[in-house]
């Protein structure tokens, strides 16, 4: 009969352990989820928007952009809604992020009707532009080629 208190001191140290990875797993889980949310929809959560994490989209508005040390004040704008964003975090926002560049911002919604976003990521509309057509780019290309080869005939 020892074998048996063996086995039940056994099984419960595995129950325990189990138990505990199991809630640290949720609680993980649980903090590190966000919701993605249009501003349209922000605005209209109430006091619901102040207790979960969030994400938001949209463009930054020109000129609203103030840079304090690794953070920085801005507004976003979706379909003429507008949102004051405040953001604080470690790293100071992306090279990409600048006057009417699409912004993807984290955080939370304070009860002082401002994102404070801890993470951001931003794509500068410019750069993600449509290439040219090959057939553009190659008679471009030929008509450059063209032109420099009559200026090299005439200067000689």
């Amino acid at each position: 009969m020892p074998s048996t208190g063996r086995y039940l001191r056994f099984g419960l140290a595995i129950a325990v352990i189990v138990a505990a990875l199991s809630y640290l797993a949720f609680t993980g889980i649980q903090e590190s989820k966000s919701y993605y949310v249009t501003i349209k929809e922000l605005q209209g959560m109430g006091s619901e928007a102040h207790a979960k994490r969030l994400r938001v989209a949209g463009q930054v508005v020109p000129g609203s952009i103030r840079r304090q040390g690794t953070g920085a004040d801005f507004q976003l704008d979706e379909q003429g809604l507008k949102l004051q964003v405040a953001y604080r975090g470690v790293e100071p926002p992306p090279d990409t992020f600048k006057d009417e560049a699409q912004a993807l911002v984290e955080g939370s919604y304070g009860t002082d009707n401002v994102f404070h976003a801890q993470q951001i990521q931003a794509k500068c509309a410019s750069k993600y532009a449509p290439a040219a057509k090959a057939g553009q780019t190659a008679s471009s290309g030929a008509a450059q080629h063209t032109q420099a080869a009559a200026a090299a005939q005439n200067t000689n």
